[in-house]
């Protein structure tokens, strides 16, 4: 019996900084370990900034020095749709996950999470947005995005009953 996608949503407000680096990243993993008919990654924003928009090439620049990219996505909105198509919405921030609580079903509201949730070493509670910072906070949103990538990694697999791989395998996840 074939196992069902389970698909995933990143979000953060304006879909070109955290959210498409969390699906690059995330994207990349799948592809890497071979998971990618199990696995479907996508990425959104809550606000309609950027509809239509690469990534922030700051984001895509130190993505890329990483082996991730993402010059391929787009930036669209959360929709209607997400919340019933996803199995889990991955909001980067408190002020996102707010939004998407507030539009999100009431007997959906339980897919609706932070990545941050997800850390395994990392302590803090977000991923913060790097757009009006420098360099270093584009790193530092890759080093929270990879380590919430693999706990989340982790927790996909155990939800369907499948086998954790010994790179995902390691204490925090959650």
């Amino acid at each position: 019996m074939a196992v069902a996608p389970f698909r995933l949503l990143f979000v953060c407000m304006g879909n070109i900084c955290r959210s498409p680096t969390a699906h690059a990243v995330m994207r990349h993993h799948v592809h890497r370990l071979g998971l990618q008919d199990w696995l479907q990654v996508d990425s959104a924003g809550t606000h309609a900034y950027h509809l239509g928009h690469a990534p922030d090439a700051r984001s895509q620049q130190h993505a890329r020095k990483r082996g991730y990219e993402m010059h391929d996505l787009r930036a669209r909105q959360v929709s209607e749709h997400d919340f019933a198509h996803h199995d889990l919405l991955l909001a980067m921030d408190w002020d996102n996950l707010a939004l998407l609580q507030a539009q999100c079903p009431p007997e959906l509201q339980p897919k609706v999470r932070r990545l941050a949730e997800f850390f395994r070493v990392n302590t803090g509670t977000v991923v913060p947005d790097p757009y009006y910072g420098g360099a270093n906070g584009f790193d530092a949103v890759l080093d929270l995005v990879e380590d919430g990538c693999s706990g989340l990694l982790a927790h996909c697999l155990n939800a369907r009953g499948l086998a954790v791989p010994p790179v995902l395998q390691g204490a925090g996840s959650a």
